[in-house]
């Protein structure tokens, strides 16, 4: 497929979130870029001996991964070729993530060590994208000590990136190119799936959730959903090219269809993209439990081809807490809801983010946490230390904890939670379960890791012409975050 039958929309938010498409004059425009690089490209091919190569760094969330792949995809149209050794490839792209600070450290780090490399070959291209790059004290930042980067573009613009390539190869000037509102945002470009047999669907961009903690909605803007149609239709697409498994995407899935100008929810969805012929599973991310509708979970129980599996990030267990992060709902609410779902969907696995740091808390409100995972049971769940994020209103509050006290909460965070996950593992010893073959082992070549309906994740023997398909699948036996287990027959 190329770029003309790939990219087909944009979202532009006015006063209503309407999607409108491309106009063809940008269309072609991008186009003819992508046609001037790979030319460029040929000529060096036929005077070097080699093509040129691209390597691709991606930060953060399933949102950024799937960005990469669009990425990756437009560099393939203009002829790069993927290189694992990023201090050797002729176009290096940090796909960056700035919720949590580590991420942007890595990034910084990673571009000291690539100076060097600047340096020894001047045509290398460097250049810096996403969540982080709409922040600007980022900018200034690399403005001032890494003045190496040749181009830097943000989360609304990915699609006009073959333009600031040429330009950039044409005059060799930096390029900063920064939209502080979504724009034009191309839906469909060009992507190169990392698995053939799965894939992610974007449903909808941003947030209007503005948790205290949270720079999201800053960088990525507000929310804006994607026509059905569109959605519909890029499924079937991937179900006819072979894929099987889809994640529907989104910051907040459960707002989707809001201001979208048709009669949609997010349950109607689901409904729909069960019924698309090809799919076998779907899954999707990520729930706001301010949300959650009675309909979405009569459309989980309904729908055969929806996971057994929700993740539900709650945060934080205590109800002050959960007011000063701008959550919108108490500890009683949230137990609530997963009461509902557990009682009209029985053995379905729940998962959830759990943050602990935030401002103000203490050993009272940890033990809150700490008493709704109990009495949840969660079978897996991310748990990350709160990271103050400039711009944001919980950076400036009172009560910052201090570090030896959440280090010391947070491990009593994961004791709590690895006891009810082993636990839950164990339950699962001598049954069999089907399991999508998903890749290669890393830690034995010769086991293939895939997940069960519920989102477990098993090791089994296997060899790698066996991915992409489904086995029933023995537990023979557990460790705290996977299973182990033995193929009975082919599902």
């Amino acid at each position: 497929m190329n770029y003309n039958d790939m990219i087909r929309y944009y979202t532009e938010e006015k006063r209503l979130k309407e999607t409108v498409k491309i106009s063809e004059e940008e269309l072609l425009k991008q186009r003819d870029f992508i046609g001037k690089i790979r030319k460029f490209n040929e000529d060096y091919e036929k005077k070097n001996n080699r093509k040129r190569t691209m390597h691709i760094s991606t930060f953060g969330c399933q949102m950024n991964a799937h960005d990469s792949e669009k990425l990756q995809g437009i560099l393939e149209e203009m002829g790069y070729i993927g290189c694992d050794d990023e201090m050797k490839a002729d176009v290096v792209i940090y796909n960056t993530c700035c919720v949590r600070e580590n991420a942007e450290n890595k990034v910084y780090g990673n571009l000291g060590y690539l100076k060097h490399s600047k340096e020894e070959r001047p045509d290398m291209k460097i250049i810096l994208c996403g969540c982080m790059m709409q922040q600007d004290t980022v900018i200034d930042t690399i403005r001032k000590k890494y003045r190496h980067v040749d181009i830097i573009f943000g989360t609304f613009n990915l699609y006009k990136m073959p333009e600031l390539l040429y330009t950039n190869i044409m005059t060799g000037s930096p390029i900063t190119d920064i939209w502080k509102e979504h724009g034009e945002i191309a839906e469909d470009l060009p992507s190169v799936r990392k698995y053939k047999y799965k894939a992610c669907v974007n449903i909808m961009y941003g947030c209007d959730n503005f948790c205290s903690y949270c720079i999201v909605p800053y960088v990525r803007g507000r929310e804006r959903s994607r026509r059905s149609e569109d959605i519909l239709k890029e499924v079937r697409s991937l179900a006819h090219d072979g894929v099987k498994e889809i994640m529907l995407l989104g910051q907040n899935v459960n707002s989707y269809g809001k201001n979208l100008g048709e009669n949609i929810t997010f349950a109607k969805l689901l409904k729909m993209v069960n019924e698309v012929e090809g799919i076998e599973r779907i899954r999707f991310m990520t729930s706001h439990p301010k949300d959650l509708s009675e309909e979405l979970i009569y459309a989980i129980r309904d729908c055969d081809k929806v996971c057994k599996h929700i993740h539900l990030p709650f945060q934080a267990g205590n109800n002050e807490i959960l007011r000063r992060m701008n959550r919108k709902y108490t500890k009683e609410r949230y137990l609530e809801l997963i009461g509902k779902i557990r009682k009209e969907i029985p053995g379905i696995a729940v998962t959830t983010d759990i943050m602990v740091g935030f401002p103000g808390e203490g050993r009272k409100e940890i033990e809150d946490t700490i008493d709704v995972i109990k009495k949840v049971g969660f079978s897996n769940a991310f748990t990350f230390i709160y990271s103050k994020r400039t711009g944001t209103p919980a950076a400036i509050m009172e009560d910052q904890v201090e570090e030896d006290i959440v280090k010391e909460n947070f491990n009593d965070v994961l004791k709590a939670l690895n006891e009810i996950i082993l636990e839950i593992n164990k339950e699962k010893v001598g049954k069999v379960f089907s399991v999508f073959a998903e890749e290669v082992s890393m830690g034995n070549s010769e086991f293939l890791t895939g997940k069960t309906d519920d989102n477990t994740i098993v090791h089994f023997r296997g060899s790698d012409d066996m991915l992409g398909n489904f086995y029933n699948v023995k537990i023979t036996d557990c460790k705290t975050f996977y299973t182990v287990g033995e193929i009975v027959e082919e599902n």
